[in-house]
């Protein structure tokens, strides 16, 4: 945690006149409303690189099924995922919500103006992706995509998990599912 300098003086107080305690005024807010919040599920896991002062290099994205449940929520969310992107997060998408049919690597897409030939001509709604984007020297920024449609009974893919431009790990996302699956005894 930081340390922050805090200037106490009340800004709304009322200059001293001298003649006693100053008044404070009222601070009221300009508008109250009603808001609904979404309240979305995270399942997130973020790594950072300690020796960078923890900077965020790579995140992985379990997407929930409040992910997918209206335009409003799928569309935050694919703003965050092109927000870490922009940022030159390596980012891993999960979906394994078989009650929404929606393919929010497909509207990431949507968003950045680009499409995938592996989506034609339904995108799967089942998947696992891992995006990152670089920057070749005197080129335009670059987005690498591990695409991996899923089924249900088949075996869970390797994500690779980028770390830095050159050093990648791998997420083998079938041995944590059942190594998780065997902590829960659901085996």
């Amino acid at each position: 945690m930081g340390s922050y300098d805090l200037d106490t003086r009340d800004p709304t107080a009322l200059p001293d006149s001298g003649t006693g305690p100053a008044t404070l005024a009222v601070l009221s807010p300009t508008l109250t409303v009603e808001a609904e919040l979404s309240e979305q599920d995270e399942y997130e896991v973020r790594i950072y690189d300690t020796e960078r002062g923890r900077h965020l290099v790579a995140a992985i994205e379990i997407i929930s099924p409040s992910n997918k449940d209206r335009p409003n929520t799928r569309q935050l969310f694919v703003g965050k995922v092109a927000s870490l992107l922009e940022q030159g997060v390596c980012v891993s998408l999960v979906d394994l919500v078989t009650v929404r049919q929606a393919n929010l690597y497909a509207e990431l897409l949507t968003l950045l103006g680009r499409s995938d030939p592996a989506l034609a001509p339904t995108p799967p709604h089942l998947y696992a992706v891992t995006l990152r984007t670089r920057k070749p020297p005197k080129h335009r920024a670059l987005l690498d995509v591990w695409f991996y449609p899923m089924t249900v009974g088949e075996l869970l893919p390797t994500l690779p998990i980028w770390l830095n431009p050159e050093l990648r790990v791998m997420l083998p996302l079938e041995t944590s599912y059942q190594e998780t699956c065997r902590i829960l005894g659901m085996v």
